[in-house]
């Protein structure tokens, strides 16, 4: 019974802590947006859709049956795995045409984020996949 209450507690914990961060993520990726960056061919485009699509993650984890987690967070970590992937391109060798600087604003609480929501998500699919079998 104690597991049970320690897993469905780690559960929850993790839920809030992914949510979080995928929030984080869409609200910074949006600040640039707003912050010059929609201007950028492509690139403006694609941070609004994360934007969103961080948004609907973040929303989807607060409100998706325990049942159906391991593939919500398989596919959020897919979805933040491929947004941090894009951002190292950018800062090594450029995407669609842009570079990326290290010190730019908020590059660095971004790599942060992502990082840590990939772990979180990660977490999240193993041990929500482990509390159904």
């Amino acid at each position: 019974m104690a597991t049970e209450r320690t897993v469905a507690l780690t559960l929850i914990v993790l839920r809030l802590a992914a949510a979080g961060t995928a929030a984080a993520m869409g609200a910074i990726h949006l600040h640039l947006w707003y912050d010059g960056y929609r201007y950028l061919d492509t690139i403006g485009t694609l941070f609004l859709l994360n934007a969103i699509g961080a948004g609907l993650l973040a929303l989807s984890l607060l409100i998706t049956p325990t049942r159906l987690l391991p593939v919500l967070a398989t596919l959020g970590t897919l979805f933040t795995a491929g947004t941090l992937v894009a951002l190292i391109v950018s800062l090594t060798s450029g995407l669609f045409g842009f570079q990326e600087a290290i010190d730019a604003n908020l590059v660095k609480p971004t790599l942060g984020v992502e990082a840590a929501g990939c772990v979180l998500l990660v977490a999240l699919a193993l041990l929500s996949r482990r509390g159904r079998t």
